[in-house]
């Protein structure tokens, strides 16, 4: 028996996806949709941070001097420079990041990630981890670890160039 293969390169145009198509993309976007909801929940019913609260801490958390612009931080988060804003100060009210002027820009600002929020990151980080294990990352072997992350990188390689 033969399997032809259809390359990227012969399915593009027509005004729809194949069925092919469609069932990748819409069992993508599920996938993305419930295990991002499911992290979420979890993350707020055992620490009181959403997820979009514990992004925001881990992109500080890995940044020189435990900071960043919020220009960069939004790009890093994928947040809209409102979203990130209105984010920033919730969690500054909470005492898990503070803001402080950019020395190199002054109009600019930073979101620095506090001594509280350290420790608020590190406890939620048992819980987020052991849920992205159980729900993503268990369901596969490092080959195919590997080969998903070849794929994403793919992925964001040719939106790049768009």
């Amino acid at each position: 028996m033969t399997v032809t293969r259809t390359t990227p390169a012969r399915r593009t145009g027509g005004d729809r996806l194949t069925p092919l198509e469609l069932g990748a993309w819409r069992e993508f976007l599920h996938v993305h949709a419930v295990l991002t909801r499911e992290l979420d929940e979890e993350l707020r019913r055992s620490h009181g941070l959403p997820l979009s609260s514990y992004d925001v801490l881990v992109n500080l958390e890995s940044a020189p001097d435990r900071q960043m612009r919020m220009s960069e931080l939004a790009d890093a988060v994928l947040l809209s420079r409102s979203g990130l804003t209105r984010l920033v100060e919730r969690l500054e009210r909470e005492g898990l990041l503070s803001r402080a002027d950019c020395p190199s820009d002054a109009r600019g600002s930073l979101a620095v990630l506090t001594d509280v929020g350290m420790a608020r990151l590190a406890e939620a980080r048992k819980t987020h981890l052991r849920g992205v294990r159980e729900r993503f990352l268990d369901h596969f072997d490092d080959a195919e670890l590997e080969q998903l992350g070849a794929y994403w990188g793919r992925v964001l390689t040719r939106a790049d160039d768009a």
